[in-house]
């Protein structure tokens, strides 16, 4: 009984209790920030060789239409040309001379300094993104129009969700009549909502610098400031390109102003197989590649080495039915391939993976989820976007989703970090002594030792007995995640913009979003 008796079972129980409540320091936890992927190689080197030739020799013979005169100034002056069908033309050589002089890695702050991001290498980030255009309501599980509060309910829960690390814009706020007031609220709600790394979108060039101007007024209550520059907490996501090999004009010259006011671009290009790119896998990839290549090329000539992720998003046709496929395993592939890729290239990576297809936090989106995030953390890909709270083919977002992701990135952060072996974690010596001691490892030292450096644990997923269940309510993954939505929207809201900066914030631009 002294062996296995209720008394050392009660008291190893109590002690992994208080240790599990115990605050861990960030470095010491079983999962963190910007661990590195890279594990899983869809491509051979060869093939990475293919596709990168095959992208130059898009840019090179076929070129990019629609170029705004800035930039065919920029490429023609390095040596590229301008056809009489007014397609811009990269040499070969002026790519390659891009790739070289481009960030390698870049550090996307937070407002709050212990949220910054170091993005480079094969540091995996989990960032939410995207531009839905409706909310999941939890109770009565319809849809209706997104609004400026949802874009600022949102960033309060990626607040509080530890392996959220990126807010980047989710929804589109339409209730906004303008596009400057959707970009400006847009950029504030975001950046009210959470001291984390943000990221927004624009519409119009000029409101570019208004939102700049914003982002120093927040940090210094200096309006003609330039403390963003040199502690730029939002990066542009930018879809600068109309699939196959066009540029988005306003997009284009919206490039233009954030690397003026010193804001890191995710450059995004979004083809859809099988309808505005190839529906070969590879095809994909190369035109992807191509258009990812003309905007850094045109990025670096303008400003050498200003910090950009190749967000390679190749999205996948329901060829069926042309409907998009955010969830399935081409998807899935394909973005994992992207991140090997641009990594092997040696550039920042963004790829988009968690974009479900289905309607609802259920078993289909949790397998779409689960697959296409996994393989693009496993790929090492620097921002993983769109990777909480999409539902929809990107149609939605939902709180609820937020939260429930977030144990899911948690899971898949785990299994990025893999097993460490050495003469401790080995514990041979600890065989030894539970053998011919206790005959369990319950109340050891090493185990309550590594409980939070070696392990994780879901919110809101369930680990009860069916009989535990049952007595907690029968709650099912939505209703306790629709819980912790609660929880989290009533604390205190963020407050590290201060009460004068806000108040000049209102006094200098038309912020409509109520913060009381």
């Amino acid at each position: 009984m002294e062996r296995g008796g209720p008394s050392r079972r009660a008291g190893g129980r109590s002690a992994r209790i208080a240790k599990r409540s115990a605050e861990v320091p960030l470095e010491a936890r079983a999962v963190r920030p910007g661990m590195p992927g890279g594990a899983y190689q869809p491509l051979t080197q060869e093939q990475m060789i293919q596709i990168f030739d095959a992208a130059l020799t898009l840019l090179e013979d076929i070129g990019m239409g629609q170029a705004t005169p800035e930039f065919i100034a920029l490429v023609t002056s390095a040596g590229g040309t301008l056809d009489q069908d007014q397609r811009l033309h990269f040499p070969k050589a002026v790519v390659r001379a891009a790739i070289e002089t481009a960030a390698k890695e870049f550090t996307l702050h937070g407002f709050s300094s212990q949220h910054d991001a170091l993005i480079g290498g094969q540091r995996v980030h989990f960032s939410t993104g995207g531009a839905a255009v409706l909310m999941l309501e939890h109770e009565t599980s319809t849809f209706r129009h997104s609004s400026l509060k949802d874009v600022y309910e949102i960033g309060r829960v990626i607040n509080a969700l530890e392996h959220v690390h990126i807010y980047v814009r989710t929804v589109v706020a339409r209730d906004m009549e303008t596009s400057r007031e959707l970009d400006l609220n847009t950029a504030y709600a975001v950046m009210v909502s959470t001291d984390k790394p943000i990221g927004t979108s624009f519409f119009q060039p000029e409101h570019v610098h208004e939102v700049a101007q914003m982002f120093n007024v927040a940090l210094t209550g200096d309006p003609d400031g330039d403390e963003f520059r040199k502690r730029p907490f939002c990066i542009a996501n930018n879809t600068f390109v109309v699939p196959p090999l066009r540029f988005a004009e306003d997009s284009a010259l919206c490039i233009a102003e954030q690397v003026r006011v010193g804001m890191p671009i995710n450059l995004l290009s979004a083809g859809q197989a099988g309808a505005t790119s190839p529906a070969t896998l590879a095809g994909s990839l190369s035109q992807a590649l191509a258009e990812c290549l003309a905007g850094l090329t045109c990025v670096n000539l303008l400003s050498p080495g200003h910090p950009c992720t190749m967000g390679m998003w190749p999205f996948v046709s329901d060829l069926r039915t042309g409907a998009m496929s955010g969830g399935s395993g081409e998807e899935a592939v394909l973005n994992a391939a992207a991140a090997q890729l641009i990594n092997w290239i040696g550039l920042p990576s963004g790829v988009a993976a968690g974009m479900a297809d289905s309607k609802l936090p259920d078993q289909q989106a949790g397998y779409e989820k689960g697959t296409t995030v996994t393989l693009a953390a496993q790929a090492g890909a620097n921002v993983v976007f769109e990777s909480a709270g999409m539902l929809a083919s990107l149609l939605a977002c939902s709180l609820e989703t937020l939260v429930i992701d977030n144990d899911l990135l948690g899971a898949i952060a785990r299994t990025i970090r893999g097993i460490e072996v050495d003469t401790d974690s080995l514990a041979v010596d600890v065989i030894r002594e539970v053998v011919e001691g206790p005959g369990h490892f319950l109340g050891h030292e090493q185990t309550l030792r590594v409980m939070q450096t070696e392990y994780i644990y879901p919110s809101v997923g369930d680990r009860l007995s069916p009989e535990d269940w049952a007595d907690a309510g029968s709650l099912d993954v939505r209703a306790r995640a629709h819980r912790r939505v609660k929880e989290i929207l009533s604390l205190p809201a963020p407050s590290h913009v201060s009460p004068e900066a806000d108040a000049l914030i209102r006094e200098l631009f038309p912020i409509h979003l109520d913060l009381v």
